[in-house]
């Protein structure tokens, strides 16, 4: 039997929301393993002088929670 389990983090990017959601995966996935999924929440931007300077996705990830991985 899996279980999966849910975190929510925010990633960023200077270029899109896109990146931003990527980035959110790929910094994620260097301490967690076995990512099985993205759900984007929110999108955000950060506005400086009237233009975008920062995108922000708020996405939750699902991954398999392994407890021999915990114990590592």
């Amino acid at each position: 039997m899996k279980t999966v389990k849910v975190i929510e983090v925010i990633g960023t990017s200077e270029k899109s929301w896109e990146e931003a959601a990527e980035n959110a995966v790929k910094t994620s996935s260097g301490t967690i393993e076995n990512i099985t999924g993205v759900e984007v929440v929110a999108q955000t931007a950060k506005v400086k002088d009237g233009s975008i300077v920062e995108y922000r996705a708020d996405v939750k990830l699902a991954f398999i929670y392994d407890k021999k991985l915990k114990e590592r």
